[in-house]
């Protein structure tokens, strides 16, 4: 019988071995990543470790999501190194501290909630152009550290390692799943190139990994507005990446199991785990996509795994360098070329010539920021706006007013669609105030008045009909429009609102 366990917060039973087993394939996975990004931002291997291990244990217990890891990444690595080349490392830590208490305010007002608006499209450019991404970074190891590609002997050797890590990994669930495939492809490929002695890069060619415990270390920083206002800038962008990849992978993770991760306390999780990670010598991070996605693929669903991979990177760093650096880096390159593989959302192929074109658009333009410029909160941004520009455009062009005049003379106006700022020049068109009769009717029965905009459209509308000496109803007007009207008449002159037919409304508010 397999042993189950309940863990924490997460109601679902899971296997404890395939947790313990995913959480050191992660971990494994996890070293040559956190010292490249840490190489990238140009601070210690040691800074990038601490931090892959206070994000990944504090992320694992409190987080909204069980299976997701976190930890050092590459989106906070390229903000912080212009930071740490100009102010250094203490800088850099008070920064991450300061980006964690953001995050946390995130969480506590409830922010993480409008993730909800990120569209479809440009969750398929993120994922798409993150797994380019993923897949472009492993190509420095097929070369030099002169940066000239390897030739001969050495890149068929990486080659053949790389290919056959990918083969182990599409095959060995064919057998059985007991064991994570990503795992074993490591120590079958490990133990070839040791035991063949075989000559190709390791992980301890990159750099040493040894260390002691994380120290803490409260940053050596003047307490003053001027070093407020330095790290600042860093610091909100460090929280809004990391929130945005973070909200962004738990709900690619959500897709893949079904489930419903808490966005909220995932807000307030990876701001613990940031100030933590600053106050115990970290360099920050956030979720990371590739090692979720391994955690996953591996069969891990709960918050055991992402434990045991925090806690088996810190004995790596502290017991088991000299064994871990002899890791061959082509294993590793392997599992991260399988996991672009499977991030890439090969389904967003087939909606070419199916989905509206500027869907399209938006899916390419996000996916294109996010692979050269490796800024995800921009390429995120910039699809929502291009998303709700697009929306906002399509609902303006909606609006539309029948009209007829009654047995009384009376001309009625029935309005369909939303009066916003992007219609309210459409709105405006509708109307023939010269030929008009006296009494005019407008009717919002299917129709809503959403913003400002809308109500001073409405104003100048009422106004221009009093200055021709008519007089106009505003009808069937919902109750949330009526409440925006009258909250408007402290600001602007609302004209004229009336609903002779319900007796609701007023005349002349303000």
């Amino acid at each position: 019988m397999r042993p189950y366990i309940r863990l924490f917060d997460f109601q679902q039973q899971v296997n404890y071995g395939t947790e313990l087993l995913s959480g050191l394939t992660v971990a494994l996975a996890l070293v040559p990543e956190a010292v490249a990004f840490a190489l990238i931002a140009g601070l210690s291997p040691l800074t990038g470790l601490y931090a892959a291990f206070v994000m990944g244990l504090v992320t694992s217990i409190l987080g909204g999501r069980p299976g997701m890891i976190s930890g050092a990444t590459g989106a906070v690595a390229v903000v912080i190194v212009a930071l740490a080349s100009r102010y250094g490392v203490e800088y850099v830590l008070a920064a991450v501290v300061l980006a964690g208490l953001l995050q946390v305010l995130a969480g506590v007002f409830r922010l993480g909630k409008f993730i909800r608006l990120v569209p479809q499209p440009v969750m398929y450019g993120f994922v798409n152009g993150l797994a380019i991404v993923i897949f472009m970074a492993q190509l420095a190891q097929f070369k030099t550290f002169d940066g000239a590609w390897l030739g001969g002997s050495a890149l068929w050797t990486m080659l053949g390692l790389t290919a056959l890590t990918m083969a182990i990994i599409w095959g060995f669930p064919k057998l059985t799943r007991k064991v994570p495939a990503s795992l074993v492809a490591i120590l079958v490929v490990a133990a070839l190139v040791i035991g063949l002695g075989m000559n190709t890069r390791s992980v301890g060619d990159i750099s040493p990994i040894s260390g002691a415990f994380p120290p803490f270390h409260i940053p050596l920083v003047p307490f003053t507005w001027e070093s407020l206002m330095i790290i600042l800038p860093y610091a909100a962008i460090v929280a809004a990446v990391g929130l945005i990849e973070s909200l962004l992978t738990l709900n690619l993770i959500d897709e893949i199991t079904g489930t419903r991760g808490r966005g909220n306390k995932e807000c307030v999780a990876q701001g613990t785990a940031n100030m933590l990670s600053g106050l115990f010598s970290g360099m920050g991070g956030c979720a990371m996509i590739g090692q979720s996605l391994i955690n996953i693929s591996s069969g891990a669903r709960a918050r055991l795994s992402g434990i045991t991979a925090s806690v088996m990177l810190l004995v790596f760093v502290m017991f088991g360098a000299p064994l871990i650096e002899r890791l061959p880096m082509a294993a590793l390159v392997g599992v991260m070329f399988m996991v672009a593989i499977g991030t890439f959302e090969w389904t967003s192929l087939r909606t070419f010539g199916r989905m509206p074109r500027h869907d399209v658009f938006v899916m390419l333009a996000v996916m294109a920021i996010t692979v050269f410029f490796h800024n995800l909160a921009v390429a995120v941004l910039v699809g929502v706006v291009i998303s709700a520009l697009v929306f906002a455009w399509e609902n303006a062009k909606r609006i539309r007013a029948r009209k007829h005049v009654d047995e009384a003379g009376v001309k009625h106006y029935a309005i369909f669609g939303p009066l916003f700022f992007g219609s309210v020049q459409a709105f405006n068109e509708k109307f023939d105030i010269p030929n008009d009769p006296d009494e005019v009717v407008i009717d919002f029965a299917e129709s809503r008045v959403a913003d400002m905009s809308a109500i001073e459209a409405l104003n100048r509308i009422t106004e221009r009909y009093r200055a021709a000496g008519k007089k106009v109803h505003l009808r069937h007007l919902s109750n949330d429009c009526k409440a925006l009207l009258r909250n408007a008449g402290d600001v602007i002159d609302v004209n004229i609102v009336e609903d002779p037919k319900y007796m609701v409304a007023v005349d002349q508010l303000g």
